[in-house]
């Protein structure tokens, strides 16, 4: 049945203050859900490395079916239609095995998946051959017409969306697009929202989590709000022929993370989630919404076990 896309972020956000217990998690949301038509999906991203070594332990493996079944079963009951998967091609294995997991399961459980590439490091030196490998090997591997759970795969007006996570910046997107415009269905290339000499190569742009122009800050107290503002203001003027894929964030913390960098966007008691999904509504309609993240601890933006409580001393 549709979902009011008003209602639904409310009664997320509801769900999610309701703080990290597994029962409040993994409550029906449908009570709370008017039928209407819907003008958008919620995605959530997901990070697919836990139980690797190089990351740390949260009490559960991303290669387990169990969880990835939960995980998606608590998704739905938040009003989430699908996860947007990091990927890496043949450079990390154990995250190419999670994928294949997740989006077999998301079929059965009658699911959404995309796949979001994440660029080649710097130093790698190979950013569009490693690119070029990746996408002919996803494109075999989980695309094709007999791929293991290709029905959960992520479309929009038929076409299969591919989310790209740029870091090297040194990838020739002209090279990559001349070989998925041979693909029998060719993809819709979604970008992060940062400045590219290939923006008229994407099909879209997506927000990520960003403090706003005046960056972070000590206390975590800029959540972002100029610079969702200036996304969809942008989006609206300069891409209006583009896909806009909105983003919402419950806060950032990468003092978890072996790469972090002392980088805070506060909770604000689960304001910054409300406010981040009120921004998007204000600039409706959206195709899709991306919430960064499902399950990402390592940075402290995961919603997956919901929002810590705190009272007014803490805000």
């Amino acid at each position: 049945m549709a979902r009011h896309p008003h209602r639904l972020a409310y009664a997320l956000l509801l769900l999610l203050l309701q703080g990290c217990t597994q029962t409040g998690i993994h409550k029906d949301l449908g009570q709370h859900i008017s039928a209407s038509s819907m003008e958008r999906k919620v995605l959530a991203v997901y990070e697919p490395w836990f139980g690797h070594p190089s990351h740390i332990s949260v009490g559960y493996s991303s290669q387990d079916p169990l969880i990835i079944g939960k995980q998606i079963d608590a998704a739905k009951g938040m009003g989430i239609s699908g996860f947007v998967v990091d990927w890496y091609g043949d450079r990390e294995p154990f995250l190419d095995r999670a994928y294949a997991l997740i989006q077999s399961i998301a079929a059965e459980k009658q699911f959404k998946v995309a796949m979001m590439y994440d660029e080649t490091q710097p130093t790698n030196g190979q950013a569009t051959d490693d690119a070029l490998a990746a996408f002919e090997k996803f494109h075999r591997s989980y695309l094709a017409p007999d791929a293991p759970g290709r029905d959960a795969y992520l479309t929009y007006n038929g076409r299969p969306m591919i989310f790209i996570f740029p870091k090297s910046m040194q990838t020739d997107w002209n090279r990559i697009r001349e070989v998925t415009n041979q693909w029998e269905n060719p993809p819709l290339l979604i970008y992060e929202d940062r400045s590219t000499p290939f923006a008229s190569l994407f099909d879209g742009f997506y927000a990520w989590v960003n403090p706003g122009k005046s960056g972070f800050a000590a206390d975590g107290s800029n959540w972002g709000e100029d610079y969702l503002r200036d996304f969809y203001q942008r989006m609206q003027s300069k891409y209006p022929d583009k896909i806009t894929v909105g983003g919402a964030w419950a806060g950032f913390d990468d003092s978890k993370a072996s790469w972090g960098l002392n980088r805070h966007i506060s909770q604000r008691c689960g304001q910054t989630f409300a406010d981040t999904l009120k921004i998007s509504r204000e600039y409706s309609p959206l195709p899709f919404l991306l919430i960064a993240t499902w399950n990402d601890y390592e940075e402290g933006s995961a919603i997956e076990r919901g929002l810590g409580k705190c009272d007014a001393a803490n805000r």
